[in-house]
């Protein structure tokens, strides 16, 4: 009989990438695929272009640390998604439930719970975050990312699996990078890249900096939906609101990063040994989960950090140009991190969780 697997996660794309690399090794080995993410959510748009999976939308509440009215209304909205996943989980009678985090996985882990489905929780960051915390009481392995994290949670639940890195990242051609961004070969390529939505403060850092870094560089900026400025394009500096397909091509050519700290990009880099400046968010604007793994990066060897409250034009282009004068350090420090198969490593975890 085949067996099932449930997979949840999402309100960022960064909680579904692991789910998609893994999805095709489920589909390969002939397991019955669902997944439950939100109604409207940005996994629903990501998992619709996976082939072999059923999706299931269920209510969801965003669970936030700041006075809003809808945290009046959004516990109502989980306790609905809990019902909704119970129901759904007893009709689907899953081997197991594969959770990689966000707000929308705790009602689900919470419904494998309650029908005895053992769950897998995956935790990117070096602390978990707050629906990851809500949610390992009724897990039954927290596999982690980084190996400080195991003190953060249960130790009889910890397994250090390390990143999950999508294989298709290995198979990036530069000379299709440089064709998409028209750049010559030869002059080295520095990419930007602000996180999903962008972020304006580090747009602006470069864009002012734009003549002194297209002097050493050809640039590529991924500046977020609605953050191009198509005046300023020239043969030296190529802007996307974001990329796909492209991506891996594009990092193929890519001599330096400039971006954000979140933990799937960034182990991504490491993988593919592009020397980083890593520019987290703001305590002001998270709960300090990108600090946290910027300077993990940092104490190993992997990374320069910029504070975003030292952010300004020239510490950003002092930065750069400290990091690339310091390239093949890095990538001689990167190179010396061990290579594992972290992708099989965890699908053996949830498969033996599984028969469990």
């Amino acid at each position: 009989m085949k067996q099932t697997i449930v997979f949840t996660g999402g309100g960022s794309a960064g909680h579904v990438t692991v789910n998609a690399a893994l999805i095709p090794h489920f589909r390969e080995k002939g397991w019955n695929i669902h997944y439950i993410g939100s109604e409207k959510g940005i996994e629903r748009d990501i998992v619709s272009e996976l082939r072999g999976v059923t999706y299931h939308g269920i209510a969801t509440g965003k669970l936030r640390r700041y006075l809003d009215w809808n945290n009046v209304k959004d516990p109502f909205k989980v306790v609905k998604g809990v019902w909704q996943s119970y129901q759904l989980i007893k009709r689907l009678k899953p081997d197991a439930v594969f959770s990689k985090g966000g707000f929308v996985s705790v009602p689900v882990v919470m419904g494998a719970w309650l029908n005895r489905v053992p769950a897998v929780i995956h935790e990117s960051d070096l602390t978990p975050g707050l629906a990851n915390r809500l949610s390992i009481p009724f897990a039954k392995k927290i596999c982690t990312t980084f190996p400080e994290t195991a003190k953060h949670v249960p130790s009889n639940k910890a397994v250090h699996v390390g990143a999950v890195v999508r294989e298709e990242l290995f198979r990036g051609e530069s000379g299709k990078g440089h064709d998409l961004c028209g750049f010559v070969r030869g002059k080295p390529v520095l990419l930007i890249m602000g996180g999903s939505l962008g972020s304006q403060r580090i747009n602006r850092a470069v864009r002012n900096n734009i003549d002194a870094l297209t002097e050493m560089f050809q640039v590529v900026h991924l500046c977020g939906k609605g953050n191009v400025e198509r005046s300023l394009e020239s043969r030296k500096y190529r802007q996307f609101e974001f990329l796909k397909s492209e991506l891996p091509d594009v990092l193929a050519m890519t001599d330096l990063v400039v971006s954000r700290a979140g933990s799937n990009s960034i182990y991504e880099f490491l993988a593919l040994h592009k020397p980083m400046l890593l520019i987290p968010l703001s305590r002001a604007a998270s709960r300090g989960d990108q600090i946290a793994n910027a300077e993990s990066f940092r104490a190993r060897g992997f990374a320069e950090v910029l504070e975003e409250e030292q952010l300004t034009d020239e510490t950003l282009l002092q930065k750069i140009t400290r990091l690339y004068e310091r390239k093949e350090s890095y990538i001689a420090t990167m190179k010396r991190e061990a290579e594992t198969a972290t992708l099989h490593r965890l699908i053996s975890l949830i498969e033996s969780t599984a028969s469990v």
